[in-house]
């Protein structure tokens, strides 16, 4: 399950809890079931962290795989047009096509790296929408809980009234 489903449980389980007798602020639960779904968020947690982790190591293996090719491809255009240049008849043909291959590499390099930033900028979107609605439902639980709170502690003219829960 989600750790944001555990947070909505814990959520559900703290706003369907009873009232203490005489009192307005305070509740009861199952004690070992709060814990227990509090045990299990906290195990869930860090999977969901370590995800990321990966993501990012991953973004980093692949942006220094393309650095590596990208300096392959750059190495061996030099080296081609080297070789072609130390050839006497052809020496003017080869310096094109050596610049020619440089300039294939380095647009081949600068592809690479784009569909790297493309791919980590989409790995860290979906990160970023997973720790956004996270932090949605936490606003939402605290809400719901200052909301329960100032029910529970308004004195208005119908204070022998029961709360509504």
């Amino acid at each position: 399950m989600d750790p944001l489903d555990r947070i909505d449980e814990i959520i559900d389980l703290v706003q369907d809890a009873r009232a203490v007798p005489m009192s307005r602020t305070n509740f009861m639960f199952e004690r070992a079931e709060m814990i227990d779904r509090l045990e299990i968020l906290r195990s869930e947690l860090p999977e969901a962290l370590r995800r990321a982790a990966a993501v990012l190591e991953e973004r980093d293996r692949i942006v220094d795989a393309g650095r590596r090719e990208a300096d392959r491809i750059i190495s061996e255009g030099e080296s081609e047009h080297s070789r072609l240049v130390s050839v006497n008849e052809i020496t003017v043909s080869a310096e094109h096509e050596g610049a020619r291959i440089i300039s294939e590499a380095r647009t081949e390099a600068q592809r690479l790296r784009e569909e790297v930033d493309d791919y980590v900028d989409t790995a860290l979107a979906n990160f970023e929408q997973f720790l956004t609605r996270a932090l949605a439902s936490i606003e939402r639980g605290r809400d719901k809980m200052h909301a329960l709170r100032e029910i529970g502690t308004f004195q208005g003219e119908d204070a022998e009234r029961p709360l509504p829960f």
